[in-house]
């Protein structure tokens, strides 16, 4: 499991946006966003850079945590 700090997610469709770039880059990922706290836990076979790449390519500054 990982986790992303999302810089800029301040609604709805942010997090919608944030769920599907993760979902493209690995389709058979899970991935849970708190809007509120502003991050996404991800369960994926890729590595949390790549996951990242994908969340900024969608206009999200994002930081992986190690958790």
């Amino acid at each position: 499991m990982y986790e992303f700090d999302i810089q800029n997610m301040t609604c709805g469709h942010c997090a919608s946006t944030v769920e599907k770039a993760i979902k493209a880059a690995d389709p058979e990922a899970s991935a849970t966003i708190d809007l509120t706290a502003r991050i996404a836990k991800v369960q994926s076979k890729l590595e949390p850079a790549a996951i990242n790449a994908a969340i900024e390519k969608a206009g999200y500054p994002s930081s992986f945590k190690h958790i």
